[in-house]
């Protein structure tokens, strides 16, 4: 009897277990996913340059409405903001159609999900594209990892 009532407390136990796991793992995944990821909004492209080194310093100074998301862990960068001109700053270069264009690891509301098909240009190691006076741009680890081991001054 006692094998017995030890099996269904050390099967209720477990059972137990598992449920908390089941309900608190995709808790934990969510915030361990996103704890390392930051958000900003600049007035300025020049304000956003001083506030964080890791902005591109060739965002324009005289950029607006600069929305920011950066991984704290590595090189994934997000950037929008608005220019005065429609044209993208003279640093960035085009970019060749069957050049890979990888997906942003970063994707906050403001961004557009179908960046990569649109990228016309790389601003450094930043895939970018104008819409109207909208600036899009992302920079991936890989790209920016690669570039660190390098010593490139980007």
């Amino acid at each position: 009897m006692k094998r017995t009532t030890l099996a269904l407390a050390l099967g209720g136990t477990l059972a137990a277990v598992a449920f908390t796991g089941a309900v608190a793992a995709p808790a934990v995944a969510d915030w361990f996913d996103g704890r390392h990821d930051e958000y900003a909004s600049y007035a300025t492209g020049a304000a956003a340059k001083t506030d964080r080194a890791s902005v591109p310093r060739w965002l324009p100074d005289d950029a607006t409405s600069v929305e920011y998301a950066m991984k704290t862990t590595g090189g994934d960068r997000a950037l929008k903001a608005t220019l005065p001109t429609t044209t993208l700053p003279t640093i960035c270069t085009p970019l060749p159609a069957d050049t890979p264009r990888p997906a942003p690891a970063l994707t906050p509301d403001w961004f557009p999900k179908d960046a990569p098909a649109k990228a016309t240009a790389r601003c450094g190691l930043t895939y970018a594209y104008m819409d109207g006076h909208t600036l899009y741009a992302w920079q991936d680890n890989q790209d920016w990892i690669k570039d660190n081991k390098a010593g490139s001054p980007h």
